[in-house]
């Protein structure tokens, strides 16, 4: 029996999107809030990840141990991320278990926010971000991303900074609560063996008192200039080099040919920047990738070596960059295209997967496309396309940064 694709939005603006599949031996099921690091003013930065960790500290009625041991009894596989422009909370079970599973998801969804919590949390996320300081590529990704977007917030870290969650207080916090996890502004994502119109029942008895607020419209970036910056830091020993670039956005029909071309040109193997510097030795790592978002895309470089070589690793990566279009084949297009098209279609078996695509795709598109439609679009990719938003979309870097040892 085919997938088949429902929607219902209940009376308060929650809106409740399922892939359904009498087949599947498992069901999924994802609270999907459009808030991210993006939507954050710079003061409270980093509040969105903090409030996904809160979520997890149970609500007036519910403790977290409570709460963790609930999903547990069922042997639910859970979890939640936060991203510069959504916060996911999910959970996969065996389709029996799918109620309560959602049972919990939605009671969670509504938190106590305890100022103790807030206070041993903060700990925590100070703590991961001093972790994440220690992982070369992150420094550099998130100081190429603050000077890439400028004072857009899409150059926010979505951890957020250390200054910045020191000084976040718990009021800042709720008032960010009420204003973005709103019933208008979350999305109930469900698939696998779903049983539709008993969910969205209960999901409506559960979030009938979510209450709307006004929707925020997303600015995209002014246009970047050219810079370059260079970091050092005292406890790292290789040199690393990350530039970034405007790409198509997420609505952008040239997002399938952009996603293909960087794949070209820095998948982790047989790709252009993989054969030029890895497999020459004249870098450790090299790789590339595209990132689609409200508004706006990023391409992203990325290579690593002696710090002694990395004038002439930017190098050969220009050398690359300028090259592509000219040296597309069709055989580069089949082979990824084939891929891309294996990877997509084994996740789309998993019910996990499909509800984390369709979950992600209704809070940017506020619409639905099919996997199978997506897929015939990557395959009707053509050369020319490539070559067009290679011309429309260039992947020499606009921002450029180093980082090598003090």
């Amino acid at each position: 029996m085919a997938i088949e694709f429902k929607q219902r939005t209940l009376s308060n603006g929650l809106t409740i999107v399922a892939e359904i599949d009498p087949s599947a031996v498992t069901s999924a099921a994802g609270f999907f809030v459009r808030t991210g690091a993006r939507d954050e003013s710079t003061n409270v930065m980093g509040v969105s990840h903090f409030l996904e960790h809160m979520m997890f500290k149970g609500t007036t009625d519910i403790s977290a141990e409570q709460l963790n041991q609930a999903f547990d009894q069922i042997g639910a596989k859970n979890n939640a991320y936060t991203s510069h422009e959504v916060t996911c909370f999910y959970a996969s079970t065996l389709p029996e278990h799918l109620p309560r599973a959602i049972e919990l998801l939605a009671r969670m969804m509504r938190p106590a926010l305890r100022q103790s919590d807030f206070d041993t949390e903060k700990g925590v996320i100070l703590e991961e971000i001093a972790m994440y300081k220690d992982n070369p590529f992150w420094v550099l990704y998130e100081a190429v991303m603050e000077r890439h977007y400028s004072s857009h917030p899409m150059g926010h870290r979505v951890l957020g900074t250390a200054e910045s969650i020191t000084a976040l207080t718990s009021g800042q916090m709720r008032a960010y609560f009420d204003d973005r996890y709103s019933a208008n502004n979350t999305t109930v994502s469900l698939a696998g063996r779903v049983d539709f119109d008993r969910a969205c029942d209960q999901i409506d008895q559960l979030c009938q008192s979510w209450k709307p607020t006004t929707r925020s419209t997303r600015q995209p970036p002014a246009k970047q200039a050219i810079e370059r910056l260079a970091l050092t830091d005292a406890k790292v020993s290789r040199g690393y080099l990350l530039g970034m670039s405007p790409g198509p956005a997420v609505d952008d029909e040239r997002r399938y040919a952009a996603s293909l071309l960087t794949q070209v040109l820095g998948a982790a193997d047989n790709s252009r920047l993989h054969w030029a510097l890895v497999e020459s030795g004249i870098a450790e790592d090299a790789q590339a990738g595209f990132d689609a978002h409200d508004g706006i895309g990023d391409y992203f470089i990325f290579a690593s070596g002696e710090p002694s070589r990395l004038e002439e690793i930017e190098k050969v990566i220009r050398g690359e960059i300028d090259n592509l279009a000219a040296s597309l084949t069709q055989d580069d297009l089949d082979r990824l295209r084939n891929r891309i098209l294996t990877g997509a279609t084994v996740g789309g078996e998993r019910p996990s997967d499909r509800m984390q695509r369709l979950g992600r795709l209704w809070s940017s598109l506020g619409k639905y496309s099919s996997l199978e439609t997506e897929l015939d679009r990557i395959a009707k990719v053509t050369l020319d396309e490539m070559r067009s938003v290679a011309a429309a979309f260039p992947l020499t870097p606009t921002t450029l940064g180093t980082l090598v040892p003090a």
